[in-house]
């Protein structure tokens, strides 16, 4: 390990010593357990582990969760886990946290891209899509907003922004090289696959932990509310995309000729096969509020029929990205253990939540988001915040509270937290803040100041809009 490195491990190491160790007079609490203090050590290791990333973010969460079943849990290390300390959880509910309903949402939804890839159904669907948009270079670029925006909201960003360049790489190269359409053409990757993800709960992890978050809370949000309400938005904003890329990267070419290889995929009942269950649980999904069927339980219907007709085996299995649904498992821990330990209500009692104002509350939290996720992985953003947030709306949902109206007004609980994941999706200043923003800037087309200057615009629209679109437009 090198001594940066080192460095920024011991300083997450320090603070979490430091929080652990003081006596709990320190802060300030009149009713804070030794249990309770330690959550807080728990999320502060967290938070510095996240940011300065010493060791990789999903690694952090899996720590986090094994040190609070030593210490938190009601079968730990015995010193450490005495009842005389305060409030203990039960150890099977911290390790559920790897198996909740939202991470099994999000497999499901990775098992879904996994196999839409081998069979070539997402080829299949860009040549249908782009096929709509003619050879004006201009809906060209509109084309390709719309279809990584779509791909998007079903598969990883980062899988989606790989595939399009892909299919991107020729028609850059038809393209003279002082046409500035080709910046635009390439920034259309990472701008459309960082919205397109908050049109549906599985579209990204800053998604899937608040949809997490929130059913911890008491809010019940289907998968077909959330579409229902996101995907509008998601639109609204790739049109501003079109148009500010048109304006700021105007094409010299007249005329654009795509050449989409078809997929060679044979036509058998493996590709029938797929189709069905791809279509049929995004319908299920889609329409859960009729049906009545979960759409976590939705989640393992692709998975089993794959299983079991042989299609999804060991290596399409190691082809699941575990890391992301660990990251969020870390996150969904913390909620529980701010839940369980007391932690949360002992906050909204010591803390004047229900005095503040709201607007001001959305807006920091939602800037804070937006600041982090520039710079460390949204995912981890959403894992840090969105736990401590929820705690806050419920200090301002309390009817007691003097800003609980204004707060129900504002959209209450559901518009704050889906507006902080809103706030990690729009996250695209540089090259570092999404992987979609690195696959861009590996073009060698996109220079880092084109970069966040459509980055920033897009992200202070998106938050202005984000925001009156969840409290007064549209909200849930």
């Amino acid at each position: 390990m090198d001594k940066i490195k080192f460095i920024k491990l011991l300083i997450p190491v320090f603070l979490f010593l430091f929080a652990w160790c003081v006596p709990t007079e320190f802060y300030g609490i009149d009713t804070l357990t030794v249990v309770q203090q330690r959550v807080i050590a728990l999320f502060i290791l967290a938070a510095f582990l996240w940011i300065l990333e010493p060791i990789p973010n999903w690694t952090t969460s899996l720590l986090v969760i094994v040190i609070a079943l030593g210490t938190v849990s009601n079968k730990g290390i015995g010193y450490f886990c005495n009842p005389e300390f305060g409030k203990l959880v039960p150890y099977s509910r911290i390790m559920s946290a790897m198996a909740d309903p939202v991470v099994m949402l999000f497999l499901g939804g990775f098992v879904l891209a996994i196999m839409a890839e081998k069979y070539g159904l997402d080829v299949t669907i860009a040549r249908a899509l782009l096929k709509l948009f003619g050879k004006d270079p201009n809906y060209v670029l509109l084309g390709f907003l719309i279809m990584i925006s779509v791909f998007s909201m079903f598969m990883s960003n980062t899988a989606t922004a790989a595939m399009m360049l892909a299919l991107l790489t020729p028609v850059l190269s038809k393209l003279p090289s002082d046409d500035k359409g080709r910046i635009g053409l390439a920034l259309s990757i990472p701008v459309a696959a960082n919205l397109g993800g908050i049109g549906t709960p599985i579209g990204t992890p800053p998604n899937a932990t608040a949809l997490g978050q929130l059913d911890l809370a008491g809010v019940k949000i289907t998968f077909g509310e959330w579409c229902t309400h996101m995907i509008p938005f998601v639109f609204i904003m790739i049109l501003l995309a079109w148009f500010l890329l048109r304006w700021m990267f105007p094409f010299k070419t007249k005329e654009l000729v795509l050449e989409i290889p078809k997929s060679e995929q044979k036509k058998d009942w493996r590709l029938y096969t797929v189709w069905a269950t791809f279509f049929g649980t995004i319908a299920l999904w889609a329409t859960e509020k009729w049906t009545g069927i979960n759409s976590n339980i939705v989640a393992w219907v692709p998975l089993s029929i794959f299983t079991a007709t042989g299609l999804f085996g060991q290596d399409e299995i190691k082809n699941i990205n575990w890391k992301v649904l660990w990251l969020v498992a870390g996150g969904f821990c913390l909620g529980y253990l701010m839940q369980d330990t007391g932690l949360a209500s002992v906050l909204i009692k010591a803390i004047p939540f229900g005095e503040m104002s709201v607007v001001a509350v959305l807006i920091i939290a939602g800037l804070v988001c937006y600041v982090l996720s520039n710079f460390i992985s949204n995912s981890a953003t959403a894992a840090l915040l969105i736990p401590i947030l929820i705690v806050v709306a419920g200090g301002m949902a309390d009817p007691s509270a003097t800003n609980n109206a204004e707060f129900l007004s504002l959209g209450g609980t559901s518009a704050m937290i889906i507006f902080i994941a809103t706030c990690a999706s729009i996250a695209m200043l540089f090259p570092i803040s999404t992987p979609p923003n690195a696959i861009a800037s590996s073009t060698g087309l996109v220079e880092t100041r084109d970069m966040t200057k459509v980055g920033l615009i897009i992200g202070v629209v998106g938050f202005v809009f984000g925001y009156y679109w969840l409290t007064k437009i549209f909200p849930f």
